[in-house]
């Protein structure tokens, strides 16, 4: 092995999903001790990647290198071997479990717990102290936060000896404070001598942390760069072969009457947990209200019960008049022939029908729109004149409304969303993070549309766990904690740190 070997080098990576080729030819080399971005759009094959290199896939064709040494990584544990962990967006651990039994599962020395749990708390001791990655060895994961959860994933892989670290969008569930402490951490790491592989989409975090960059589009390695040598605007360019706007470019608000006034608003889930607990808002026609919080803290309730898709118990008016929040006249349809349009947050599970055409998806939730009706059957030839004329003013791709909703990208089933629900002119418009898992271009288009609604005098509830989106598009801010609205804020008045205090549940005046 060559002393200055990379710690990762991947030969011709090749991988295929049918007709799908997520990977092509791909190769790139890690150096050791560094950490090393990669980034694309939804789709471009970066997850496939580090899969192929976890062991989870295996390439069609193409040759893993660890350390100067061509390795074989036909499965997890066969990486674990080789000296790789991975962080994982969403958390591999056992809820009803303590963190030192999450950290020793499947690494037992024994058959005997006991040695492996005593060797493993003394062994977590010190790496706590090593790396700053401090938590309760005896609390259970489901007492515990999402920010130190994430420790407790690291330790994991720490702990089973790994040298080089994959990490999966591993801020998109944490508040701005605990993702720079995770960027301390990996810094420590780094001084230590470990690798790590970061994989976001958040340019911001590329460039504060990353040493190199490697950019793919399309399932190609377009470009390799030194971080220090390159920009936001060249990465975003690099991303989608095009000059992207990476921030909204819109003029002041020029808010009107009330819109939607939430006095008092309180949800039960149905294992009889308070979701929301007394919530307070106003939106005015021509502004945008964006809701920030970490994910889980009563944001989707929220959209959900305004959107009819959840009872409730307060009061919520639009445009002075009372809205029902349960029973006759609570659910969707009433809330669509009212004025509100819905953005939901899930697109796949909760805004399209994948199995449909794009077509029919035009008319979902709107079917009795005398415009779609010829007598009592379906006017189909009006709909898909009507969809063809939202393809083309969206930019949805490819152009056929033939396809079924599944056959999009995300982006692109996106856009089918947000064309439905804009194009009906409402007076209020409910959107859930609408761009999540959204490549660069069509975040940039989306956000544009919004702000045209807005500009056009109508009102805006914008719930996003980016921050750096409630920020770009947001007239003012309100922030939730544990199903309240903990304080609002201007734009230009706060920051993240502010912003992240109160997500954290720190009141506004600590904050």
């Amino acid at each position: 092995m060559s002393s200055d070997a990379p710690a990762i080098e991947l030969k011709g990576i090749s991988k295929s999903f049918g007709p799908v080729q997520a990977n092509k030819n791909i190769s790139i080399r890690v150096a050791p001790g560094t950490i090393h971005g990669i980034i694309g759009e939804n789709g471009a094959g970066k997850s496939t990647l580090m899969s192929i290199l976890y062991g989870f896939y295996k390439a069609d064709r193409g040759e893993i290198w660890i350390n100067g040494t061509r390795t074989e990584i036909p499965d997890s544990q066969a990486a674990i071997a080789a000296g790789i962990g991975m962080v994982f967006q969403h958390f591999k651990l056992v809820e009803n479990f303590t963190v030192l039994e999450n950290v020793v599962l499947g690494a037992e020395d024994s058959g005997l717990l006991k040695p492996s749990l005593a060797r493993a708390r003394k062994e977590l001791k010190m790496l706590a102290q090593e790396y700053e990655l401090n938590v309760d060895p005896d609390a259970r994961i489901d007492e515990i936060g999402v920010g130190r959860q994430q420790r407790v994933e690291i330790l994991k892989a720490l702990y089973r000896q790994a040298d080089i670290l994959i990490l999966d969008e591993p801020t998109g569930v944490l508040t701005p404070a605990e993702a720079d402490q995770l960027f301390r951490i990996l810094h420590r790491l780094k001084e230590e001598g470990k690798t790590i592989i970061l994989i976001t989409h958040k340019l911001r975090e590329i460039m504060e942390a990353t040493d190199t960059v490697s950019v793919m589009r399309r399932g190609e390695m377009t470009a390799t760069v030194k971080t220090a040598e390159t920009s936001p605007e060249h990465l975003a360019e690099l991303m989608v072969g095009r000059k992207v706007l990476l921030r909204v470019d819109k003029v002041p608000a020029k808010p009107g009457k009330t819109v939607l006034e939430v006095e008092n608003l309180r949800v039960v889930d149905d294992k009889g947990v308070e979701r929301l607990k007394g919530v307070d808002l106003t939106v005015r026609a021509g502004e945008i209200l964006g809701i920030a919080g970490v994910a889980g803290n009563g944001q989707s309730e929220l959209l959900e019960v305004l959107g009819g898709m959840r009872e409730g118990a307060g009061t919520v008016r639009l445009n002075g008049a009372p809205l029902a929040l349960s029973g006759p006249g609570s659910d969707g349809q009433a809330r669509r022939a009212g004025g509100i349009a819905h953005v939901p947050e899930d697109r796949q599970r909760e805004g399209l029908i994948m199995e449909f055409h794009a077509w029919e998806n035009v008319a979902f939730g709107y079917h009795r729109d005398p415009a779609y009706q010829r007598g009592i059957f379906m006017n189909n030839a009006a709909l898909r004149a009507d969809t063809e004329r939202k393809i083309e003013k969206f930019d949805v791709r490819p152009t056929d409304g033939w396809l079924s909703a599944k056959n999009f990208s995300g982006g692109n089933q996106q856009k089918i969303v947000v064309a439905r629900e804009i194009e009906r002119n409402p007076d209020l418009l409910l959107v859930g993070q609408p761009t999540r898992g959204v490549d660069i271009g069509a975040i940039e288009f989306i956000h544009k549309q919004i702000v045209a609604l807005r500009d056009e005098g109508k009102a805006v509830l914008l719930v996003s766990v980016e921050l750096e989106e409630i920020f770009s598009l947001s007239d003012r801010i309100a922030v939730m904690f544990d199903g309240h609205i903990m304080g609002e804020r201007l734009p230009d008045e706060t920051d993240e740190k502010e912003l992240g205090l109160l997500m954290a549940g720190v009141s506004g005046e600590a904050a």
